[in-house]
């Protein structure tokens, strides 16, 4: 079935997603292998995708956005996630949705010029800073701190698992600006490259995910000035829950995309491979095996496009959100598995896109908040 058939997108998203298929297929994806080899992918991909209108979907144009919308963006997520290289997708996603997302809700117009339209337009990479190497899910038992001090914040702590990291201009920073309020006493802080204090102190190794920079970063005595706070002080919390809806989602739309890349390349795979004199694809087990993946696919498909659905009509759906995230990425993880057995001893070649789906499908059930708090936010929901 087309997108179009879900009722969901219409005429100028699928000529669009025939747009964003070009890219990934001419520019990306031959590409692929050789980014993961040398865990990175070119700076230039941010202002081409900016070029293409790519990093600025959602925002408004005097921004440098196109603010088309959130369909828009998903139909880039889902067809970004079969360019072979999660990672790749990983941190050009994180442009667009995580780092950039905080700034346009919750940024002045100033702190928008300053850091919005520049992200927009490819020329400043932004990242996330949240996860602590002892807190993640947990956002209020964040540690890292930021102490007024005149004009000035001043920060110290540490961050890790950070998309973008490495090589970011900036970064949104989740901090504990009174540590004596819980969740009350976090606020989000614009802490710039360069800013003295503040540094990398390692780019992380990974399963998956290898061609994005994924860094650890460290804060001592760093004087961020106030005017980068995003929002009033004390609302970071509500400022994470937030942004948290978007992200999720995004992850179950990029699980849908990887999965449905999974599916044909596995489809396409039996079908050109030979065993006892025909096609693998052929055998019942095998037939079956394909429809049955199919079927869970098509599940979370639904789900997900469920969620967006009332997301993008400025419905509450914290539940559905959640269920969709936690449904597609796991999802995903078991089509890989699948894709992979059928593959046999081919899956583990680098030259098969597989093996990279299956490294990278690892992290949907984690990122952005785990299966196990999904569920946890779905009981809630139930009021239980």
């Amino acid at each position: 079935m087309s997108a179009s058939g879900y009722g969901l997108f219409g005429e100028e998203h699928e000529a669009f997603r025939s747009t964003v298929k070009q890219f990934v297929e001419r520019e990306l994806k031959p590409h692929a292998a050789r980014w993961e080899e040398a865990e990175e992918f070119p700076r230039a991909l941010y202002p081409r995708c900016a070029e293409l209108g790519l990093l600025g979907l959602r925002y408004p144009v005097e921004y440098g956005g196109s603010d088309a919308g959130p369909l828009f963006e998903a139909v880039l997520l889902e067809e970004l996630a079969k360019c072979g290289s999660g990672g790749v997708a990983a941190g050009l996603g994180a442009q667009f949705t995580i780092s950039t997302g905080p700034l346009w809700r919750y940024g002045t117009d100033e702190q928008k010029r300053r850091f919005l339209a520049p992200a927009i337009r490819g020329e400043k990479i932004g990242a996330l800073g949240i996860t602590e190497p002892s807190a993640g899910s947990d956002v209020a038992g964040l540690l890292t701190t930021a102490r007024r001090d005149g004009d000035h914040y001043v920060v110290n702590g540490s961050k890790t698992y950070i998309t973008n990291g490495v090589r970011c201009d900036f970064v949104v920073l989740a901090v504990k600006t009174d540590p004596t309020k819980g969740h009350q006493g976090l606020s989000l802080l614009v802490v710039e490259k360069g800013t003295q204090g503040f540094g990398v102190s390692k780019k992380l190794k990974k399963l998956g995910w290898r061609a994005s920079d994924t860094g650890e970063l460290h804060f001592e005595e760093c004087r961020v000035p106030v005017a980068n706070r995003l929002g009033d002080e004390g609302a970071g919390f509500y400022q994470i829950m937030g942004n948290f809806e978007w992200e999720r989602i995004a992850m179950a739309l990029g699980a849908v995309g990887a999965a449905d890349d999974i599916l044909q390349g596995a489809i396409s795979y039996t079908r050109d491979r030979k065993a006892f004199g025909k096609s693998i694809a052929e055998f019942q087990v095998t037939r079956h095996k394909l429809a049955e993946m199919a079927t869970e696919l098509e599940a979370a498909r639904q789900l997900t496009y469920h969620a967006l659905r009332l997301h993008a009509g400025g419905e509450y759906a914290l539940a559905q959100t959640a269920m969709a995230k936690k449904v597609a990425t796991e999802m995903c993880c078991r089509l890989a598995d699948q894709a992979l057995q059928l593959h046999g001893g081919a899956g583990y070649m680098m030259e098969y896109d597989v093996q990279r789906h299956w490294r990278d499908a690892r992290l949907g059930p984690i990122g952005g908040g785990t299966s196990e708090i999904m569920t946890e936010i779905i009981a809630k929901q139930l009021g239980l």
